[in-house]
């Protein structure tokens, strides 16, 4: 067996590897999307035993086998009408979602922005030492950082509203850290060019360094949007009236014996984030690939 075949077989093997773990990764919303559309009767015969132990006050191991099917005997829209129709706490925990998430979203890229242009154009010992602080924040899990959050929110009065979750979000170090390395990675020739063309620091900032961030800030702003849409601890502990409880928060506490119901409120729960990684993907590999003007 000479060498190219060996290569060649490798090759196949990684492949198939890498298909089998994409199908296994992808079986879980392949199967919340398809239940979603099946009955009531339905559900209740594939998951009968499910629903019978979740409404049990006690938690026993399910003893039936539970029915997995991927292609429902009958398409059926009754959740989806149940949710965006008959529903509405569903619909308001939805954008209790997007009022939280978009101002977090929004303005901790532009906080980022010129945090991490400071960082990069000025160099300095104390900058470095702050700089490294931002590293230590943003490695700590956010459980950490939670109880400080919350006595900062109650020393600001501001505890049990929605600015106790959006101003923590907006001041996260993620995006710093992540401009700043993309920022140092732009050639200093083209700020000197800019400054020989009398360019003030604000149109250098606007002209030479957001444009050719433009892609990397689209990737972080994805993944803060994805970040933030999925967070379940943050208004749990700083909001105190559940009807300002996101759409997150909510898929837990859905009505344990309407599977059904469950389902359809997942997929909705799924599409915004679903859909900006879509129209984002190119943005987002760009983003981690980009090195200063150049594509790596």
């Amino acid at each position: 067996m000479n060498r190219h075949m060996k290569k060649n077989i490798m090759t196949g093997l990684l492949f198939v590897i890498s298909m089998l773990a994409a199908v296994l990764f992808i079986l879980p919303t392949v199967l919340t999307i398809t239940n979603s559309f099946m009955t009531e009767r339905e559900i209740n015969t594939n998951y009968g035993a499910m629903i019978e132990s979740a409404n049990t006050d006690k938690k026993n191991y399910i003893s039936e086998e539970l029915n997995l099917k991927f292609i429902p005997d009958k398409v059926s829209i009754q959740q989806y009408a149940a949710v965006l129709f008959k529903s509405p706490d569903y619909l308001l925990k939805f954008w209790n979602s997007v009022i939280l998430v978009l101002p977090i979203t929004i303005f901790q890229i532009m906080l980022a922005a010129v945090t991490a242009y400071g960082f990069s154009r000025y160099r300095g010992k104390i900058r470095e030492i702050i700089f490294f602080i931002y590293i230590i924040l943003m490695l700590m899990p956010y459980q950490v950082t939670l109880v400080p959050n919350y006595l900062v929110s109650d020393y600001l009065g501001i505890l049990g509203t929605r600015w106790a979750v959006i101003l923590p979000g907006i001041f996260s170090p993620f995006s710093i850290y992540l401009l700043t390395k993309v920022m140092r990675r732009i050639p200093k020739a083209y700020f000197e060019a800019a400054r020989l063309d009398g360019a003030s620091e604000l149109q250098i900032f606007w002209y030479i360094c957001l444009p050719l961030c433009r892609s990397a800030m689209l990737s972080v702003g994805l993944l803060v949007f994805i970040d933030y849409w999925n967070m379940v601890e943050q208004p749990l502990i700083l909001l105190d009236n559940e009807e300002q409880y996101p759409l997150s928060v909510f898929l837990s506490q859905i009505n344990k014996g309407d599977v059904g119901l469950a389902f359809a409120v997942a997929v909705v729960y799924m599409i915004p984030a679903l859909l900006l990684f879509l129209y984002g993907e190119e943005y987002l590999v760009e983003g981690i690939t980009y090195s200063g003007g150049v594509k790596g």
